[in-house]
């Protein structure tokens, strides 16, 4: 067994990217009282691992349950696409995405699920939820 690994990443690569400033996700007001589910996707995302500086790959998919307010398109489009270039682990990208999403529009619920294309070999798939689903 192998103790106290030091993979040489440090807090600050650990934070990278999770309080950067992006551009708003605009809204519009929702038609409908009842609850319903909006899914976006977003099959080609791609950023930046903050220690090689190499390219990651991901599958985005966005759900939410609107309150008053749904995210309007282009501008959540121009959002993602802030990330391509951009130092940040998988754990922070599903995670600031849904942090962003919530501080937008408000959702009842949200949920933000990263399928990331293997790095060494491992497939990674990060959930981040926001509100009650219905879960008992």
């Amino acid at each position: 067994m192998t103790k106290d690994l030091d993979f040489g990443y440090t807090k600050t690569h650990a934070r990278k990217g999770a309080n950067a400033k992006l551009p708003k996700i605009e809204c519009w007001e929702n038609q409908y009282k009842r609850n319903y589910i909006v899914r976006h996707e977003l099959p080609e995302f791609t950023s930046v691992c903050p220690k090689t500086g190499l390219p990651d790959f991901g599958f985005i998919t966005i759900e939410y349950i609107p309150a008053k307010l749904c995210l309007e398109l282009k501008s959540l489009k121009y959002y993602l696409l802030e990330y391509r270039d951009m130092g940040i682990f998988m754990e922070n990208i599903s995670n600031k995405i849904l942090d962003d999403i919530v501080a937008s529009c408000k959702p009842k619920a949200a949920r933000v699920v990263g399928e990331f294309t293997p790095r060494g070999g491992l497939e990674s798939t990060i959930i981040a939820e926001y509100g009650d689903w219905g879960k008992k």
